[in-house]
Formats: C-alpha cells, structure tokens, sequence
C-alpha cells in the first residue's frame, strides 16, 4: 500500500466512489470541493447546497454529539470510499541511485580516469617496445612480471574505488532508513482525540475516517478537513497553508472551514470530518508535489515529507571531498550578488552546524595542500625523466617511443593521484556521519528522539541551557496543597464540614464548569497507584481538590454538557485567566473564572465570607491578602490560582465582547495552593550542568516567588550567590529603550547574571534566546538550547540552536519546531544529549588526530620517496589500502567509542574553539616525526639492517621486493598502533582506559591485522609484497609497538610550552552567515541545494578572508616584519577607516601585539586574495 504512487491511489479511490456514492448523502468530490471554499462563501454553500452542518452530519450518518459507531464494517467502508487519512511516502532513492551519487566524487572520478588509462596501456603493446633507442627510467621501469600484471594496479585501483563507493552508499542508504523509521515512528506516535459511540478515545490520526467527530484544542495540529461544528474563541493559524501569518477566528456561522496541517493557536471545539489523506487540502499539495515531483526530482532532491536536514548534512557531508575540486571553481559574483546571497542562504533554518563548518574549513585546508604536493610529485618526477633522457642522455624523441613514454607519464600520475588521495581525508565525512548515525540511534536509548542530526553535535557545544519550570523541571502532576477559603488559610486541605455549604456549592461548580470538559481525573490503572490525571494538569489539580472535598464533579457537568455552555474565553499567555458563562434557569448570567491570583484578584471588589456571604473586598485588603496568604504559598513555591464568579442581568444582555467590562467586579470564592513537586533526579541533573560549565536558566510563566523557590529546590540558585530573578515586566522595562525598541547592550548587561525569569510571555522568551545568542559580550559565542512545550514556545524553540520538545506533554506545534523530542519529558535526559553531542564532537577529533598523522607520513614518504627514488615506496594500491584501514575503519573505530561521564567534568568547546587542539597538533607532529624517521631509516639503511636485497632502484625484473614490503608492513603496523593513541585526545596516559567496552573497536584493530597479514603474505604482484620471515614479522610489530611507548613520551612535554604550535579549523566569530530577522517566519522548507550552492560560494569567499586576515595576525604576533606587514596591509587599512564602523563579517582578535582588539574589515573587494601576505 505504502508503494503506490498518489494517481494509482487516487484513480483507485475514484473508481470505488462512484460504486458506493449512494450509501452516503454526499460524494467524496462535493465534500473536497467544499473544502476549497472560505469563509463566507463556505457558509453560503453549505446553507444552500445542505442546510446546515447538522445536515451534513446526517447525511454522512453521524452524529454531532455520539459521533460515529465506531463498528468495523462501517469504518472500512468509509475507509473505501472517502480513504484513507495517510498521504502515501515519496518513494526513498534507491540503492543504484546512492552509488552514482557517490561516485559524483572528484578525487574518486580522477582516479578512476588514471586507472583506466592505466588499464587501456597495459594491454598495448606498441612497436617500439624493444626500441633500444627508447630510454627508460631506473627503478621505474616495466619488467616482464609486470607486463603480464601491468593491468593489476589499474584493477585493483578500480576495486578499492568500487568499495569506497559501496561503503558511502550503503551509509546513505542506512541512513536514510534509519530516518524513515524515525519519521514513521513520530508518525505513528501522532494520535488524535475523537469521539466514537459517545466515549472520547484517542486514536492514531491514520485511523481517521471521513464523518469522525473530532476534539480540537490549543496546540493541536489538525490532521485533516473538517467543518467547525461546536467550540468557543478558536483561533487557527493557517500561515503553513495560506502564508498569512494572522491568526484566523473560526464560528459556525462566519467561517467553519478547518483545515488539515494548520495549527490551533487558542481556544477548543469539535469538528466534523470531511476529508482525509490525498483529498484534504495539504494531501492535494502533497499529491501535486509528487507528481510535480518528477522533473523536479533533478532540480530538488528533497521531498519535503523527509526533513531534508539530513540530507542536507548529507550533502554537506560530500561536498567534502570536493571541496579541493570546489576550490578551483571561480567564486561566482564575488564582489556582485552579494547581499542578495545572503538573503537566500539565511533562509535555511540554521547556519550551518559548528561541527561542520569547522570540518568543510578544514577539508578544504588539507585538499588545497594534498593537491599542491601531488602536482609538486608530479612535476618533479616528469622533469627529472625528461631531464634525465632527453637531456643527460640526449637521446632523440622517437615516434615510435611516444606510447612507452606516455606510459611512463601515466605511472607518474598515477603516483600524484595517490598523494593525492590520501592527503584528501575522504573519511571526514564518513566519521561524521557513522559518528552522528551512532549516537542518534543510541539516544533514542537515552529517551532523546532526535528530528536534525546536526543537533546532536551542537547539543555537545551547549553553553546554556533555558528551561520550563512546569513538567521538565518538576512532574507535572499537579495536586492542592493549601486553600484560603471563607476567611481561613488552611495549611492542608480542608475537612468539608467546615466550609459553608453554599460555599461549596459555587466551588464545585465554578471548578467543575469553567475546565475543560476533556479534563478528567481517571481511577489509577493499577492498585495502589496514584489516580490518573488526563488533560490540563492545572486543572486535575481543581478538579482532585473538589474529589478531596468529598464532592463529584461529573453530575455538575452531566448536568451543564459543554453544548449548554453560553460562552468561553479560553486561557491564554495575555489574559492568564479562563472564563465560562452560563444561562442560569431565570434567563440571568452567571461567569466562573479561575487563572493567576495576582491578575484575577486585581479584578475582584467582592469575597465570600465564612458564612457564604460577600462582602467587600477593597484594594487594601487585596494588599494584605497578597502578603498574608499569596506570598507565602508562592514562597513554598506553590502555584496560586484564584477561584471567582460575577452575576449578570437577564436584560439587557451584556456586550460579551467587551472582556475588559465583562472580567471585572468579581466575586472571590477562593485561592488555592497547587503544588507540583520537583523531578528527584533534575538537582543532580543540573549539579552535572553546572559542572559541565552549562548555566541552567528557568523560564516560567509562574509567580516570581514560586519561580525562586522551584530554582532553589533544583539547584538552579543556591542563597548567597550573585543572581538575579526578574519577572517579566521588569525584565522588558531594562532591556528597551525610550523608544520602546529592544537593546542588545542592555540586553548584554541583564542575561549573564539572570538566573529565573517569571510571569514571562513567549516573546520574552524568544527575547531572551535571540539577546544571549547575538550577544558578543563573553569571548566565545553562546550556544542556547532551550526545552518548550507549549504552542506558545514555538518561536524560541526555532530560534535556539538546539530546541527539546516534550514528547508526552507536548504539543504538535512545539514538536515540529524542535530539533530533539525528550520521550520522557525529563530534563535528566537533556543530561545525556549533551554527554553524547560532547562524544561526537571528541569521537570525530579523535579521528582526525589519527587520520592526519597518516595523511602527514604517508604524503611526505611517497613525495620524497618518488623524488628521490622516482618511485614512489608506498605503491598505489598499498596507499589505497592504507587508505582504507585509515579512513573507512578508523571512522567505525574511533566513531562508535561510547560516551563517559567524564565528558562532563570540562568545559563546553563553544564556536571557535579549532577541531585541532594544540595537544591534538603535538600528537600528530610527534607521531609523525617517530614514523617518518624509521620509515626513512629502513629506506636508506634498512637493506643492510636485514641483509636483504635493496628495494631502491631495483634492475629490471625484479619481483616485489622484501625491502619495500617491510616498509609497507611497518607502515601499517605503525598506524595500527597509533589508533590506539589516538583514542584520547586531550593529552591523558591510560590510552586503554575502557577499550573493551567498545567491542567495534577491538574487532576492527584485529581483523585489520588479519588481513594486512594475508596481504602480505599472499598478496603477491597486485599488493607488490613479497611474503616475509617471522623475525622480519617481529620487527614490523616491535616498532609498532613503539608507537605506544613514544605516545607516553609525547604526552610528557608540555603542551603549553609549545607556542610555535598553530591550531586548525577555528571558526571566526562572525564567519556565520548573518541571519536576516526578516526570513524568521518564512516557512521553512529545506533549500538544501540551494543553500548549498550559496553556501560554498559564501564560505570560500569568507575563508580568503579569513586566512588573510589570520595571517596578518601571525605577522603582527611575531612583530618580526611588524613595519613590512604594516606597509603590505596598508591597502586593507586604508579602508578600516571606513569600514570599522560597520560590523565586519570576520573579526579577528590580535592577542598578544596589540592590546586593543582591533576589528579587521573584510578583505578588499578588489583583491580576491593577496598572497604577499606571509
């Protein structure tokens, strides 16, 4: 089923219509073009063509109130003739169509180019092959074996890039299921309330079927057409539809059409089913998108059913390896498109992830080095021949000589593209993505479901952390503590018989009518648990106080069903407050309302007395209840709700529309104490926090003095230290200007000490995130993850770099906008992100450290190698082998190592700190050093060593040598070892700490020592190994060994004595993109391609810049040739003048030479590049 394509299955589902057209009262094509009407031209069709919506619901046989039977004949046959509620998936990219995408790959297309002309030379045998005239080259020379084998390094090139392909493609292939599973299965948590036989059962939203009674309430995203039937003050945001971003009021009578994927954004009611799957308005986009979609398929990769993240970091993820390629590209509209770029780039969600800017940086780096050592190999080994031959030897360019000539020229060549390949880290992106794979599977685990993968890094990155109180921090579950009810504050809850009767009457009934009637409080599912609460935990806490009253709520609303209700203004973050009127039996009004007691008393002038009777209730006395009752139920840190009531007339009938008449003059019934007891595991939670240098912030919607009292509970404050608390009003009076407009200094002034923000609004909220992440005030740039689930968190969830959203709790607005869902709603979880966001970010340094100790040797042994020799010592297939075990199975290796709780004992990376720490730059040079000089000491002297034959210029014919082979095989079991130095990165001794708790890792150091034994030893022509004697074997493995000893010794130097050492791949503070705030509610559909295409232009041309600047800054630190670079930098100077003013796109600060930080401007339009800079 989930295989057809939408026209089979939208053919399928006309034919079955007009079979069964009549056994309902209308056509499945009159209800979906009803659907596409609005407002009131909807109102005037329905009127005409049905009457009204209570005639629809007869004529698709249901009922406005029982809602349908719910018998499974009846729900299959809806099922067939109206469909289905899924939108059939965009069919995933095949196996075939990830290998040729994988194949796209510069270095690999470039090999594969050498190893077929390779191939095509070795079984061509030109005439002047036994030309004595033809000169040949010592060492390099082609001798009978080879000529037989001549076609085996072609091969074997061709094999080793077959299994790179395969293994990149098998990657992206799992990848890619894995995320399905993961869409399917948020897919499938989806469930949907509606009304079946008269019970409310929750269903999952596929099971939705065309005339269901369907419960929507503030949060909800709608899951398929429908008319509005019943409800009060919804409010419905259809901008993901329309574009608008006003929100629209729904009524029965003005504007009934409710549509699927759009959100409700206030208020509740029911609504009639009309049209699902492919016939509701976002299937019909959908379905058009995939038919659409096939010549799109070439222009836009994504559908937007995925995510598109993923493949975007799956892009991203390739363009790696072409990023040397990339470099040569011209930056198009360098100096023109600019801004318009920019535009275009910031409309992708996020910047670009830190971990990967980072890594493209330094790919590239390493790409434009690997590609100047091979052609420097290269060039040299075809002036030396040509030196060599025609001008040493003056031997005559013969025609008959050119093929064996150009043979000669493509093993040289061959040779550059090797340096080249393995200079280039192809396992970079590789690591990442096994790395993030990994972790995002095992954090599903850990309660984290994670929607971005880059999210996962940049949780590791985190710096701060802003949290909801209600639910995250504490448990949701609500229970009254203490009322003030007739005069008395009782400290617990109230025997009954002390409460007057009349009293109690309103209590019950102002609790029980002004709730949701979805709000229950269910019997415990097992014996001897607590009872369950289900919807508003607020007002289960009501609800459970009238229960502990010895009082039953359901009669009373038996009695006043919700269609009976005259009107309702629903709670929301402005009013804080929530009001129900009734028709009392006299034709006269009655309102509840219940919300925060410091709003709803302001808006009392009556309360009930001990005997039931109001009496006045002035300002002053207002004063002294807050101080006597409110503040200390708040300092206990209980949420305070006030219960009140107000009579009206019967006539004239108030203006109901007029809420600031209607909510005031009240009369107060009571003010209850809500308790909701902190999580027991967030203190130690946050205590890890805080040691893992991430400042954990609270932000509440709560009374301040409750806010403060939950943040000591948890740790969040601890008495005595320098923080601050602000209530919302306060925190917007400190942050705005005279003018009203927001100010990032003030804004830099409040956040580092602010610790609880209560009574805030959403906006706040967003406020807040937005000022800590554009703030430039510490020298690392903040990175803020924030926790949410209500509707109104969305903006923040979106603007934070990382968004939680509560799976349980949660609202489908704030899910979609997050980047992890916590399944367990538990904060302790958010723990365990970052110990595994801190794992990826060291799990891929550690493979850099080893990866570039390899690519350092092997590229100086084959560079010197092939100028000293002219033949390279490591032969292609050798390289590409080594190649191999470094990049494919060190990325599994040291990606898969599993996260400890000393992750958390440090301090967070931030932006700019580089990927390669000076500890990391004195391994890789240390190790390198050790393995350059025994490979060059067993080239040189290592034939006397052994007493072997020397590999080094070689007569004609000889077979592969022992020499060469034990330089290979020491090679190999140097890097061997060296993986196990690799393991830690940050300079500590026991290099075996916890190694068999990665059974991944173990497998792959043996299994690679298992087969670099085979190769060796019946390798043969193709590995040119000749097998060796067991005490050769024992060397090999006893200098590895010496990899283990030399680490010890690395990790005694000091690292800080080491100044000399650069570090690499830093990001810049402001070498992200500025985010334009205009695209901020611009839907977000992934331009990964675009973004792409923008982004590399955006990123070359912001590293040119970079570097130049950054090497300014190195020759203003030595201060050697301070006047030089001073006069060389006098062209860019001469326009800081003009440009200091303005925020640069790259600052860099200048430490140690100059004491002010100086703001460098960009690089002059003029000059791409300067290379006088040294």
């Amino acid at each position: 089923m989930g295989d057809m394509t939408n026209s089979d299955f939208y053919s399928k589902n006309q034919r079955n219509e007009s079979s069964h057209g009549g056994e309902f009262g209308c056509t499945m094509e009159e209800l979906r073009s009803l659907m596409e009407l609005r407002g009131t031209e909807a109102v005037v069709k329905i009127k005409e063509t049905y009457g009204d919506t209570e005639a629809i619901c007869r004529r698709l046989k249901t009922s406005p109130v029982e809602g349908l039977p719910g018998t499974a004949p009846d729900l299959e046959k809806r099922k067939q003739i109206f469909g289905q509620n899924f939108i059939p998936p965009k069919k995933p990219k095949t196996f075939l169509q990830l290998v040729w995408e994988a194949l796209q790959d510069v270095t690999l297309i470039i090999l594969e180019i050498a190893a077929i002309i390779s191939l095509g030379l070795s079984f061509y045998h030109p005439p002047g092959e036994g030309n004595e005239g033809c000169a040949t080259a010592q060492g390099g020379a082609e001798d009978e074996g080879e000529a037989e084998a001549g076609w085996i390094e072609g091969a074997a090139i061709l094999l080793s890039v077959i299994c790179v392909v395969l293994v990149t493609a098998f990657n992206d292939w799992s990848k890619e299921k894995q995320f399905r599973g993961l869409q399917s299965r948020i897919e499938q948590e989806q469930k949907f309330t509606v009304v079946r036989a008269g019970q409310v059962v929750q269903i999952p939203v596929a099971e939705i079927v065309v005339g269901d009674i369907a419960q929507v309430k503030y949060g909800d995203l709608l899951p398929a057409d429908g008319l509005f039937i019943q409800g009060n003050d919804l409010k419905i945001d259809e901008s993901s539809l329309t574009g608008e971003s006003d929100q629209v009021r729904k009524s029965v009578d003005k504007d009934p059409m409710l549509l699927s994927g759009t959100h409700v954004m206030e208020g509740s009611g029911r609504m009639l089913v009309t049209a699902v799957g492919v016939n509701s308005q976002t299937g019909i986009i959908f379905t058009l998108l995939g038919a659409g979609g096939e010549e799109e398929e070439k222009k836009d990769k994504k559908g937007k059913m995925q995510d598109g993240n993923v493949d975007a970091s799956q892009s991203k993820a390739k363009q790696q390896d072409g990023a040397a390629a990339m470099e040569m590209q011209p930056l198009k509209s360098a100096e023109g498109g600019d801004a318009d770029d920019r535009k275009k780039a910031s409309m992708h969600k996020k910047e670009k992830s830190v971990l990967q800017g980072k890594l493209t940086k330094l790919a590239v780096q390493i790409g434009k080095a690997g590609l100047v050592m091979s052609a420097i190999t290269v060039i040299i080994l075809v002036l030396y021949f040509t030196v060599d031959t025609f001008v040493v030897n003056k031997k005559p360019w013969l025609p008959e000589c050119t093929p064996v000539y150009v043979q000669y020229f493509v093993k040289f060549f061959i040779i550059g593209v090797t340096v080249l390949v393995v200079a280039v880290p192809e396992g970079l992106p590789l690591a990442v993505t096994i790395s993030l794979a990994y972790s995002v599977k095992k954090m599903m685990k850990d309660n984290n479901l994670v929607r971005h993968l880059d999210a996962c890094e940049t949780m590791g990155n985190a710096t701060a952390i802003c949290s909801d109180k209600t639910g995250t921090l504490t448990t949701n579950r609500m229970t009254v503590v203490q009322a003030y009810v007739g005069d008395v504050h009782y400290k617990e809850i109230p025997d009954p018989s002390s409460i007057n009767t009349k009293t109690m009457e309103l209590l019950v009934n102002a609790i029980a009518i002004n709730s949701a009637y979805t709000t229950k409080i269910l019997p415990p599912e097992k014996e001897g648990a607590l009872p369950r609460q289900v919807g508003n935990k607020t007002e289960c806490g009501l609800l459970g106080f009238v229960l502990d009253l010895k009082q039953d709520y359901e009669p009373v609303r038996s009695q006043m069903p919700e269609e009976k209700l005259y009107k309702v203004y629903t709670f929301n973050s402005v009013r804080k407050s929530m009001s129900t009127v009734i028709k009392l039996p006299d034709e006269s009004f009655r309102m509840y309302s219940k919300g925060a007691s410091e709003i709803v008393l302001k808006k009392c002038c009556k309360i009930l007395n001990g005997a039931g009777e109001p009496r006045v209730f002035r300002p002053r006395d207002r004063d002294e209840m807050v101080k006597k009752v409110i503040e200390p139920m708040a300092c206990d840190g209980l949420r305070t709700i006030c219960v009140a009531y107000r009579d009206f007339p019967s006539s004239p009938e108030p203006d109901w529309d007029n809420e600031n008449d209607i909510l005031n003059d009240l009369t107060c019934i009571c003010v209850v104490g809500i308790e909701d007891p902190v999580r027991p595991e967030v203190p130690e939670a946050i205590r890890k926090c805080q040691r893992a240098g991430i400042t954990v912030r609270m932000v509440t919607g709560d009374n301040i003095n409750t806010a403060r009292a939950i943040a000591i509970k948890c740790g969040i404050i601890h008495p005595g230290e320098d923080f601050l608390c602000l209530e919302g009003k306060e925190f917007n009076r400190r942050i705005r200007n005279e003018k009203g407009e927001i100010e990032q200094e003030r804004i830099d002034k409040i956040w580092p000490k602010l610790r609880v923000l209560a009574r805030s609004s959403p906006t706040d909220k967003h406020t807040l995130v937005k000022g800590i992440i554009d703030s430039t005030h510490t020298e690392q740039r903040q990175v803020v993850a924030v926790t949410g689930d209500g509707t109104n968190d969305g903006p923040a969830l979106k603007k934070a770099d990382v968004g939680f959203a509560m799976g349980i709790a949660g609202t489908d607005v704030a899910k979609e906008a997050s980047d992890i869902i916590l399944t367990d709603d538990n904060f302790s979880s958010i723990v365990k992100a970052v110990m595994w966001g801190r794992n990826v970010y060291d799990s891929i340094s550690k493979f850099l450290q080893f990866q570039l100790t390899v690519n350092v040797v092997a590229v100086i042994v084959a560079f010197t190698g092939a100028c000293i020799t002219q033949d390279s010592p490591l032969k292609a297939v050798q390289m590409l082998w080594v190649n191999l075990i470094m990049d494919t199975f060190a990325s599994l290796a040291l990606a898969t190592e599993p996260p400890t709780e000393t992750l958390l004992l440090r301090k967070p990376y931030g932006r700019n700190k580089p990927l390669i720490s000076r500890t990391m730059m004195k391994n890789i040079l240390g190790h390198a050093v050790y393995q350059l000089a025994l490979i060059f000491t067993l080239l040189f002297v290592g034939e006397k060593m052994f007493q072997i034959d020397s590999g080094r210029n070689a007569p004609l014919h000889s077979p592969p040598s022992e020499h060469y082979t034990i330089i290979f095989n020491t090679f190999v079991m140097m890097q061997l070892f060296n993986e196990i130095n690799a393991r830690k990165i940050h300079g500590e001794r026991n290099v075996f700490d916890g190694i068999f708790r990665n059974p991944i890792f173990c497998t792959i150091v043996l299994g690679t020592f298992a087969i670099q034994i085979v190769i060796v030893q019946f390798g043969g022509k193709p590995f040119s190994c000749s097998p060796l004697q067991l005490d050769q074997w024992m060397w090999c493995i006893f200098i590895g060994l010496g990899e283990l000893v030399w680490g010890q010794v690395i990790a005694t130097i000091p690292t800080s004595r080491l100044k000399f050492l650069k570090e690499a791949g830093r990001l810049t503070q402001k070498e992200e993109i500025p985010e334009e705030e205009l695209n901020e509610d611009v839907e977000e559909i992934d331009h990964a391609e675009r973004e792409l295409r923008r982004g590399q232009i955006l990123w070359f041309r912001g590293l040119n810049r970079i570097q130049t600047q950054i090497e300014v800054v190195n020759t203003f630190k030595s201060g050697a040739s301070f006047q030089g670079a001073l006069r060389r930098q006098s062209s860019v100077t001469s326009q800081s003048q003009d440009v200091a003013n303005l925020s640069s796109p790259s600052r860099v600060s200048l430490s140690n030479a100059l004491s002010s930080p100086t703001s460098l401007p960009p690089a002059a339009a003029g000059h791409p590049r300067r290379e006088g800079v040294p």
